[in-house]
């Protein structure tokens, strides 16, 4: 009895993550998470689910291998590729450890802040987020993202985090609460941001990518971007607004203008061709304007319609491995 108490008070920890073409990185990132431990955490129990989002090369043959030797290792197949928000929020969403860590495959997330991470969450912490203090990534790549989130951290209405993947460690409060959102289209850097009660932020310096090629590039990029802009901002929209407000103020004084032209100097040609240039350029203005003040206002509806009425799911799976049923979340 005192062995089963003392093995069902050990603390487990799930480690997610998610993959797509990285058949060079899944096998020794399996060895060195496990041997991290051994090492660092032999007082825990845990267990690795590996997300695949419909890889195209040997990624799934080399996880049913790591499967079946392994059974504390986990694996979800994805029936096809479902983008880089929904599969990672999908997999932790469906862990069931006392605490979940996420992080990349291609071992850019060092795998030593995992006992760091770790360590906050003894301290009460229920959200960790570990924060790119620096990177060898391109530096214009980097200057780059720095902009980005110096950006948005002022038009959100939210308290975005700079600098953060969403490599990090989240409690299973945390994770329950995920589950619970029911977004049909997560970001889960915007929810961590949001909803991420009792952080703590804890820098690392972002390594290289070990092997194979990143998947990031300027469509994924500009996705990121765009899902956080119009998930948790209305400043673009406003701006758009504000902007047609003014244009069409503007349009209306130059119309002013152009018919008290045509009552004052009927007769002058130059008043007269000056008349025509400014009536021109008023209907243009004006009924570009009020084009522009319509589609902001129905883009004002779309925001708020798009979480609702949009309810597909998350993720369609084509199988799992080494899951029982008993630990469906």
């Amino acid at each position: 009895m005192e062995n089963n108490a003392s093995l069902e008070s050990v603390k487990r920890i799930s480690i997610l993550v998610p993959t797509y073409n990285e058949e060079e990185n899944v096998v020794p990132l399996t060895e060195a998470i496990v041997a991290e431990f051994a090492q660092s955490l032999p007082q825990y129990d845990y267990d690795i689910t590996f997300i695949d989002n419909c890889s195209t090369d040997t990624t799934r043959e080399k996880l049913e291998e790591i499967c079946a030797a392994n059974k504390k290792v986990k694996a979800i197949f994805n029936a096809r590729n479902f983008g880089q928000f929904n599969s990672p929020y999908y997999g932790i969403c469906q862990t069931t450890g006392d605490c979940t860590i996420v992080m990349c495959a291609d071992f850019q997330d060092p795998i030593e802040m995992i006992p760091k991470l770790v360590a906050e969450w003894e301290q009460g912490y229920k959200v960790v987020c570990a924060v790119k203090e620096t990177s060898k990534e391109n530096k214009v790549m980097r200057f780059l993202r720095t902009c980005y989130y110096k950006i948005i951290r002022k038009m959100s209405t939210v308290e975005q985090i700079e600098h953060f993947t969403g490599f990090g460690l989240y409690d299973c409060s945390f994770v329950k609460v995920m589950r619970e959102l029911d977004d049909p289209n997560p970001f889960l850097r915007g929810v961590v941001a949001e909803l991420g009660y009792h952080k703590k932020l804890l820098p690392y310096e972002q390594a290289a990518r070990r092997a194979g090629k990143t998947h990031n590039n300027f469509k994924t990029l500009y996705d990121a971007a765009m899902q956080s802009f119009t998930t948790y901002t209305k400043t673009p929209i406003r701006m758009l607004t504000a902007t047609g407000a003014v244009t069409m103020a503007g349009s209306c004084v130059m119309g002013t203008v152009a018919l008290v032209l045509s009552f004052v100097s009927a007769k002058n040609v130059s008043y007269k061709e000056l008349q025509h240039r400014l009536t021109a350029l008023a209907a243009v203005g004006f009924f570009g304007s009020l084009n522009l003040l319509a589609t902001s206002l129905v883009g004002e509806y779309l925001l708020t319609l798009r979480a609702r009425v949009n309810k597909r799911p998350l993720v369609i799976e084509e199988r799992r491995i080494n899951f029982d049923m008993a630990e469906r979340p």
